[in-house]
């Protein structure tokens, strides 16, 4: 545990396979910048990273279609693979850290992400409708392709998905009575009844468009310096709560780290002091 930290509070404001939305309370904008940098670059995720070509009659080079094998996403398992430089065979290669897929495919037809052959039937590709290429009639694909597990800030094919976020919105309404208002807002934020009202205060984007056409000065829009609107949106190799989750746990990993460092700095070794006998000298 770090000592001095917050209290941070997470409220779900919605979820889906692939998205996340929520709202992060108790931080500033340093750790709320930090959070999303680790969830972009920090979280590691399975992709093709060497192609061995048997055979390849496609009008694409070898080299242009292991770059679209590499960018397809691969399902992930964090609890089975890890990064070669943190694996147990220190980085050779083995089936904690790495794994083969293989395709073979003959034409006329077009070749799709579904035609990967994966050792583990848990990865597979995300989006199995994904084209690689066109292939003609008598046209052949083989290939033997090797996925290993590695982080964004190696190459963005380990990226696995977007993170964003906005500071949350504050209105302050001081019974105003301009029904235009509730039509003005771009992100129809207000309703108005007998008087305006914040009907979804979420979709504020502090465009301000109802405070300035505000006429008695009754509208007043500021941003959070303490609450965040968060949204993740997965490439599909792992599902946007582990990416929060993943993040969380590297962001705790290096404050410890830092602690434990600074600490270590902190206790300087104490200098021995040798000490001489001292005696009488002999006569010669």
């Amino acid at each position: 545990m770090i000592k001095g930290k917050t209290l941070m509070k997470i409220q779900t404001i919605s979820k889906t396979d692939n998205e996340l939305c929520f709202v992060l309370s108790g931080i500033d904008s340093v750790y709320a910048n930090t959070l999303r940098r680790i969830m972009l670059v920090e979280i590691p995720v399975l992709a093709i990273d060497e192609v061995t070509f048997i055979k390849n009659d496609s009008a694409l080079y070898d080299e242009i279609i292991a770059h679209r094998l590499g960018l397809i996403p691969l399902t992930t398992d964090l609890k089975t693979y890890e990064k070669k430089d943190s694996c147990s065979c220190k980085g050779k290669g083995c089936a904690k850290c790495q794994l083969t897929l293989s395709l073979k495919a003959k034409g006329p037809c077009t070749v799709y992400a579904s035609s990967l052959e994966s050792t583990d039937p848990k990865v597979k590709p995300a989006y199995p409708d994904l084209p690689i290429v066109k292939l003609l009639e008598g046209q052949k694909l083989e290939l033997e392709a090797t996925a290993v597990c590695g982080i964004g800030k190696e190459h963005i094919k380990f990226s696995p998905g977007l993170a964003y976020y906005r500071a949350y919105p504050i209105i302050e309404l001081k019974g105003c009575k301009d029904k235009l208002i509730a039509d003005i807002c771009p992100k129809k934020v207000f309703e108005f009844s007998d008087k305006l009202e914040i009907k979804n205060l979420i979709n504020c984007d502090l465009c301000k468009a109802c405070e300035e056409s505000c006429k008695d000065n009754s509208i007043k829009v500021s941003a959070s310096e303490t609450n965040f609107i968060f949204n993740i949106e997965s490439f599909g190799q792992i599902k946007p709560i582990e990416i929060l989750q993943t993040a969380l746990k590297v962001l705790e990993g290096k404050l410890e780290e830092f602690e434990y460092k600074l600490t270590k700095k902190e206790e300087k070794p104490k200098k021995e002091t040798k000490t001489k006998k001292v005696g009488k000298k002999k006569k010669k």
